[in-house]
């Protein structure tokens, strides 16, 4: 690690032979090594050679490493050397050495950042979307408009390997491409829209999930164009269904579909807290009420509620999980909103697992409708 240009000539070289007598000639005229050892191990390393304020060599390396220095006869009264480590999900840290001094083994212990991004959701639902990030700690953000889409940068935050793996698997007729980015000590969520960025808007809200002690950025992306318009489609949607969406062979594929998903996130993703699919699991409590023969609902735990009653119904939305053919007429719901297969698949996953990876709930649904369809068969 030594600089292509030499040391100017100076009184070191006079002095030089008297040194070495008395502290040994490799004092002076020996090359030194030095170990660099960062703590994780495998530290990304930026190593700076400065002589007279002139950065006079540049290289990048990986830990553990061991770099040959320039011995002090070689090295200027003004020459040292700075040492960057850093990794993914740690903060950066920096040591300089004086060259002409004393030096010895390196270690360098990295401290993690104080924000990790656990968990990455994503909704999809009557044309519009919401991406919703899941951290440890309050976020500071910054969203960042390209030309193919936003940027959504969070400020010294890491990512773990499950956040990491839903990002890549984020799904919407809006979003052509999703995948995370670790920039120093920051991380970044790239979201690559299908059309242009003039057809939409762009929301973000935070919130507080108390019971799990995380809190909740979320981006909604909000095509241009009516709210009304969107719900008259839902209501439309909705008026159609009928009481054997919910009776039947579909009560297989519901209880099949309760039994494989896990109870706390069914129970999160169906009970309201202040999302835009609020209002549409609502309705559709509702209507499903307004289409029992009694006006009833029933619940895996034996109670009954009428819907229609306002009270009710939000006792109803409060265990909204527990409610008998709710998940298959949410099914049925789906498919009166969206006419591919694929957006039907992602807009239920968004409404009863938006924290579940795509491919992990696809496989849950297979399950389901082989329940469904073996019932069908005995009919």
């Amino acid at each position: 690690m030594s600089p292509q240009s030499r040391v100017p000539w100076g009184l070191r070289y006079l002095t030089a032979p008297l040194i070495s007598v008395v502290r040994g000639s490799d004092y002076m005229y020996a090359a030194r090594e030095v170990a660099i050892e960062t703590t994780p191990a495998g530290g990304y390393l930026d190593l700076f050679y400065v002589r007279a304020g002139f950065q006079k060599r540049f290289e990048q390396a990986e830990a553990p490493l061991t770099i040959l220095l320039p011995s002090r006869l070689e090295t200027g009264s003004r020459d040292s050397l700075t040492i960057r480590a850093f990794a993914e999900g740690y903060r950066q840290k920096s040591i300089t050495l004086k060259l002409r001094g004393k030096i010895g083994d390196v270690k360098l212990d990295l401290a993690p950042l104080p924000n990790r991004l656990d968990n990455v959701a994503s909704r999809y639902f009557a044309g519009r979307t919401a991406v919703l990030f899941l951290t440890t700690e309050a976020l500071t953000f910054r969203l960042q408009e390209a030309n193919d889409g936003y940027g959504i940068i969070l400020t010294e935050t890491a990512i773990s390997e499950d956040a990491r793996a839903s990002v890549s698997e984020i799904k919407s007729p809006l979003i052509a491409d999703s995948y995370s980015q670790q920039l120093g000590e920051d991380l970044m969520v790239k979201l690559v829209m299908v059309d242009d960025l003039s057809s939409l808007e762009v929301r973000s809200k935070q919130s507080y999930d108390a019971p799990r002690d995380l809190h909740i950025f979320s981006v909604n992306l909000v095509p241009s164009g009516s709210e009304t318009d969107r719900v008259e489609r839902a209501t439309e949607a909705l008026g159609r269904l009928s009481y054997d969406d919910v009776s039947e062979c579909a009560l297989a594929f519901d209880n099949a579909l309760r039994k494989k998903l896990d109870p706390g996130h069914l129970a999160r993703a169906l009970r309201p807290s202040g999302d835009f699919t609020d209002r549409y699991l609502r309705a559709a409590m509702r209507r499903m009420g307004s289409l029992s023969p009694d006006g009833s609902i029933e619940f895996v735990d034996g109670t009954r509620l009428r819907p229609g009653s306002t009270i009710e119904l939000e006792l109803a939305m409060s265990k909204a999980a527990g409610a008998r053919g709710f998940l298959a007429f949410l099914r049925s719901f789906v498919a009166g909103l969206e006419s591919d297969g694929d957006d039907r698949v992602e807009s239920l996953r968004s409404l009863l697992a938006p924290e579940l990876r795509s491919n992990q709930f696809g496989e849950i649904l297979s399950e389901a409708r082989v329940a469904e369809a073996a019932c069908l068969r005995t009919d």
